[in-house]
């Protein structure tokens, strides 16, 4: 009743002055929906929603010029990497405390958090998990030692005409699992942010998955030379028995006629989990937006519902960011096993100094796997690389 009787007080604020309207960026998957729910928020407070339809890649450069002039849009959907560039510029509004927010994920609160704020509403997740061939695979490893077992044993039987176990090892987004599920880290999550100066890419934990990255190519469960495109194309040949790739990438192996199953990236150790990155979708709030307490409440009172965000996903149906709208589709294990992963999985961090990560992480993968350096000394070297074109 409290929540209702200050969205009341909002609106009649802004409709005793002006007609209100939003004006929400957004790609082409939201469009229907959230027109739709547009139509239904102004019939029921008389406040128009106009959804427009912009180009993924063009929403946040559009927004960075725009939005410092109080102009373009009052809300955008976008990606939660956005945020630390958003903020720093001083674009986006903190969204205040609401009801029901303990039904989010917290790796999807978290993924649009900054200096200890909250500058999202997500609504979606995004994260890589094993993806098996039940032809050759009848129940899924549960740790490392079982999926080493499983690969060896299906490259023995198939003499490697099917491969036990494929995945871009030299990649570090598919690196990552292992290396976090040690205790490997990016920068340190602290209360007040991510503390950019603690790096945690050659800590114990993180050269722990480093030296079991490179034990796989030792023992020859993975080639140093699989990229996504091979690993993507054997499984739809039925020529690999488990890869690890994300929900973008099933529609083609159920197309392909592949009889597979989604599981957990095998723990390390008993208890000890995978940790993938993850990617997370939602909506943010324009700072300079004249309707940004009218735009607020939009998200907290009414999008945030689980009934609005379960229509959001039958629209788009990516991994739900509620724990509660998971409970209404968990009858598709697929997007169960997929929301799962992500919820063990660490928010890939949202600051710019993350664009300095990627390839001194690539080269360190590439340089352990082939031999040319140690675990140690790799992982040691990126790191310094990280901080040096950091600072």
């Amino acid at each position: 009743m409290r929540k209702f009787l200050v969205l009341s007080m909002v609106l009649i604020t802004f409709l005793a002055f002006a007609q209100p309207k939003l004006v929400i960026w957004c790609s082409e998957k939201q469009v229907d929906i959230l027109q739709r729910l547009g139509e239904e928020f102004k019939a029921r407070y008389g406040v128009t929603v106009e959804v427009q339809y912009v180009n993924f890649p063009d929403i946040k450069p559009k927004f960075l010029t725009a939005a410092p002039e109080g102009q373009g849009a009052d809300i955008i959907v976008g990606a939660h990497d956005w945020v630390g560039e958003l903020v720093a510029n001083g674009l986006l509004e903190p969204i205040p405390s609401f009801a029901e927010r303990n039904q989010f994920f917290d790796s999807g609160l978290s993924a649009f958090s900054y200096g200890g704020r909250l500058y999202g509403l997500p609504y979606a997740l995004e994260a890589i998990a094993l993806i098996y061939n039940k032809d050759y695979v009848s129940k899924p490893p549960k740790t490392v030692e079982e999926m080493i077992k499983i690969a060896k044993q299906i490259d023995t039987e198939f003499a490697r005409d099917v491969r036990g176990l494929v995945f871009p090892v030299t990649t570090f987004y598919y690196a990552v699992p292992f290396i976090f599920g040690y205790g490997g880290y990016v920068f340190k999550d602290t209360p007040t942010g991510l503390n950019v100066k603690d790096i945690g890419l050659a800590n114990e934990g993180a050269i722990k998955g480093a030296k079991l990255i490179k034990r796989f190519v030792d023992e020859k469960i993975v080639d140093p030379a699989d990229n996504y495109q091979i690993m993507d194309s054997m499984f739809k040949e039925g020529k690999a028995a488990m890869i690890i790739n994300g929900p973008w990438a099933i529609k083609d192996y159920r197309d392909a006629g592949i009889d597979y199953g989604v599981a957990l990236i095998p723990d390390m150790e008993p208890g000890l989990v995978a940790k993938p990155f993850v990617g997370v979708q939602g909506f943010m709030v324009n700072s300079k937006s004249p309707n940004k307490l009218l735009a607020l409440e939009f998200l907290t009172n009414f999008i945030a519902k689980r009934d609005t965000m379960y229509r959001l996903y039958l629209a788009d149906p990516r991994l739900p960011a509620r724990k509660d709208v998971l409970e209404l589709v968990k009858d598709n294990p697929d997007v169960v096993a997929f929301t799962l992963s992500a919820g063990n999985g660490i928010p890939m961090p949202n600051v710019p100094q993350m664009g300095f990560v990627w390839g001194a992480m690539d080269d360190a993968l590439n340089l352990i796997v082939n031999g040319k350096a140690t675990p140690e000394e790799a992982m040691k070297n990126a790191v310094e690389r990280i901080k040096a074109q950091i600072q």
